[in-house]
């Protein structure tokens, strides 16, 4: 066990601990993760290797020490920031006139913390933290704590106290919850980030993890055709943001959800492979379109239309007594559109442009309205 000194803190029924950690514990007891499928949160992009005041960054060094997870909740590091933080440290220690991180780090515990008051208020004490290599978790101060790791493997570490603020035993989505909290406004969390959390973490909500879950699929799955177009999470070398169309897609299956019964259900259950389907089709109606470069058609405001219809479209399929995910019969039913629309509908300095008067929200229920009226009777 670790012994450290501590503040016993108790707010609205919440216990905490605040402490001090040196370089040292914190190399050895924090992880680092970032939410991820697969390796997206792996840097890619061009990354500093020199800070201005030339420390190096070994980013391959620094990136073996942050794991992926689907169950994590910290966004992707961002390298500039890392680099900026470096430069301030080594700054403090030239100047010796600037604390390096005066506020404190929020760190979080699976286990529950021991504590030993030595006070008769019994506020102030020993908190007994395990020496387990990685048994806490950065809930906010990641990039700091990063920051502080790298300075530290390219010599000897500085002597720094890290002012922390200790949470155990908290419910995962009280976790979340507080990390969105904290982060939603301040640091201007991504939305489409939110969105991830939101659905599958944060509250139960079954029809916004649902829209995640068909974004997702229609980003990763490579028989997608907007496969790697979706920037998942804000990040990424896709072209449409996940945040609109996740909602956009939240407001389709709850339009569907209220008309109840087991179709809407079983429709919900299916609705990831029934949207691959769907933009399969729309690929092969418009072609040109969908594969040029000079066409909008993959724009958010585009396939925000295409979702916004889907109900139309499953109200024409239904009435020819097929299923949804029958990509013939959504091919009869939306096979009018490339006649009645075509692809010149879609070009960015042409008919797209001149329909875009009314601003995004208009474009996008213009084009709605267009492929409405042009549906299969």
């Amino acid at each position: 066990m670790i012994s450290v000194p501590a503040l016993r803190l108790h707010q609205f029924g919440v216990v905490f601990y605040q402490c001090s950690l040196g370089v040292r514990d914190v190399q050895r007891l924090v992880r680092f993760e970032v939410l991820s499928y697969g390796h997206e949160g792996r840097t890619r992009s061009r990354r500093p290797t020199k800070t201005e005041r030339g420390a190096k960054i070994n980013w391959e060094l620094l990136e073996e020490k942050i794991a992926h997870s689907e169950s994590a909740y910290q966004r992707q590091v961002i390298q500039r920031k890392i680099a900026d933080l470096i430069d301030y440290y080594l700054q403090c220690a030239e100047a010796q006139n600037l604390p390096a991180i005066p506020g404190a780090v929020l760190l979080t515990s699976e286990r529950r913390l021991s504590f030993i008051p030595v006070s008769a208020h019994r506020v102030l004490g020993i908190l007994q933290l395990p020496s387990e290599e990685g048994c806490l978790r950065a809930l906010d101060g990641q990039h700091r704590l990063l920051a502080l790791h790298q300075l530290a493997e390219q010599g000897d570490p500085p002597d720094v106290q890290v002012p922390a603020i200790l949470f155990d035993g908290l419910a995962p989505d009280q976790v979340v919850e507080l990390f969105v909290t904290i982060n939603a406004k301040h640091t201007r969390l991504n939305p489409s980030h939110l969105i991830s959390l939101s659905g599958r973490r944060l509250y139960p909500d079954p029809t916004l993890a649902a829209a995640h879950e068909i974004v997702r699929t229609l980003s990763e799955d490579p028989a997608s055709p907007l496969h790697g177009e979706i920037k998942l999470f804000g990040v990424g070398r896709g072209r449409v943001a996940q945040a609109p169309l996740a909602e956009e897609l939240k407001g389709v299956l709850t339009a569907l959800g209220a008309l109840g019964g087991h179709q809407a259900e079983q429709f919900r259950e299916r609705s990831a492979r029934f949207f691959l389907t769907y933009f399969r089709v729309v690929s092969n109606i418009f072609p040109r379109a969908w594969t040029g470069k000079r066409y909008s058609i993959k724009t958010a405001a585009a396939l925000r239309a295409f979702i916004r219809v889907v109900p139309d479209v499953l109200g024409r399929v239904r009435q020819m007594g097929a299923e949804p995910t029958d990509a013939a019969a959504l091919h009869r039913v939306m096979e009018p559109w490339g006649a009645q629309l075509g692809d010149a509908r879609f070009e960015t300095e042409g008919e797209w442009r001149l329909k875009q008067g009314g601003g995004t929200r208009g474009t996008v229920e213009i084009l709605a309205r267009e492929l409405r009226a042009a549906l299969a009777p």
